[in-house]
């Protein structure tokens, strides 16, 4: 059990518990958890193309109360246009250029992004780089689209875009992409995700995450605020 090679059960759970000193609400909290473990997420329909490691970053997703990222290369999957995605698929997928495969990546990607026009959907809060926008990715129609699709992300109420643009130098986040998480469930750890090219970091050691933590809370300082970012992509489209 303890290597995730067996499913948890709700009974053995519940024996075990309270020998882990695990009570009241704390209980509740770990059986539910468990039981909602063993029913199978909706990415498991795209167990084809959906690594072992990312099923738990889109599983993350799905929990969290709180989604706050930092993206200095491109603009988040939740955020990205079928084209726009579909060209970074095209490019990215080493060795694995096939286009029916590409597809079902650009249909998991969508799909994933109904999470934030749901009823209980997260705070979705997005640092990006100014490099971003400069980056061409497909063409300029491409662009502009994903332009427009950022522009109508940063007006639903849970959705916060910032833009750290170049002029203002150097930040925390120059070095890496990452993604923290943040749970309705108080038990559950805040944590982190940090992607590298064949797969990623799944950090819940909490000086590390408190590391990442205050990394984000400077980079949202540092970052042009919301309403600023809007005007910035507004005069960036009507350059393309």
């Amino acid at each position: 059990m303890e290597m995730a090679e067996v499913a948890l059960k709700v009974p053995y759970v519940q024996l075990l518990l309270p020998a882990y000193g695990v009570t009241g609400d704390e209980a509740t909290a770990f059986l539910q958890l468990v039981d909602e473990a063993n029913k199978p997420g909706w990415w498991q329909r795209f167990h084809d193309v959906l690594p072992d490691w990312f099923g738990g970053h889109v599983s993350l997703e799905e929990a969290a109360k709180t989604i706050r990222c930092y993206e200095p290369h491109f603009v988040p999957g939740l955020l990205q246009t079928e084209d726009y995605a579909r060209a970074i698929l095209t490019y990215g997928e080493v060795g694995r250029n096939d286009p029916a495969r590409i597809e079902r990546h650009v249909a998991l990607r969508l799909e994933r992004q109904s999470l934030l026009t749901r009823p209980d959907a997260p705070v979705f809060w997005v640092v990006m780089d100014e490099t971003v926008l400069h980056r061409p990715v497909g063409s300029s129609a491409v662009m502009r689209a994903q332009i427009d699709r950022l522009l109508a992300a940063a007006e639903l109420p849970n959705v916060t875009l910032q833009i750290a643009e170049f002029a203002a130098g150097h930040h925390p986040g120059t070095y890496s992409p990452f993604v923290l998480f943040r749970f309705a469930i108080p038990e559950l750890p805040d944590m982190v995700i940090v992607e590298y090219l064949t797969g990623a970091l799944y950090i819940d050691n909490t000086g590390e995450v408190a590391e990442h933590m205050e990394a984000m809370d400077r980079m949202v300082a540092h970052a042009e605020s919301a309403r600023r970012t809007k005007q910035i992509l507004a005069d960036f489209r009507k350059e393309l």
